[in-house]
């Protein structure tokens, strides 16, 4: 059975620098500096096997903690991919963030819409130009 945590000691740092530098379409070749930086300064939740204790899942949040968040870096592992571990995951931090009472929380994603739309995330519209700035 899958919990989730949103305590960072439990993220297996590795294992996470390993899914997202080799097995991820967005993060692919990132040096494991540049990783643990990012996750040094963003809120860590993984999902874990509860017998083993395993890391099956892992998201991070880069937040302000009061207006803005930005969800990134959701990784499920294969094996477990259809489970409901990827939902567990996001259910949690969504719980997580409730009582921060953030306006806006972002995401990008190439192939996950679905999962997303089911809690409550849309597409970007309105009188706004949503701009990046890429280096």
């Amino acid at each position: 059975m899958p919990v989730f945590s949103a305590d960072p000691a439990r993220i297996d740092v590795a294992l996470v620098h390993r899914w997202l530098s080799e097995e991820s379409y967005w993060a692919k070749g990132r040096p494991r500096a540049t990783q643990d930086v990012a996750m040094a300064g963003s809120r860590n939740y993984g999902v874990y096997d509860e017998a083993t204790g395993a890391q099956l899942a892992y998201a991070r949040v880069v937040t302000d903690g009061a207006l803005f968040a930005w969800l990134c870096d959701v990784f499920v592992a294969p094996s477990v991919r259809g489970t409901g571990a990827g939902k567990l995951l996001l259910q949690g931090v969504l719980d997580d963030l409730e009582p921060l009472g953030l306006k806006r929380m972002l995401l990008a994603t190439a192939d996950a819409q679905e999962l997303y739309r089911r809690f409550g995330f849309a597409e970007l519209s309105g009188e706004m130009a949503w701009m990046i700035r890429q280096s």
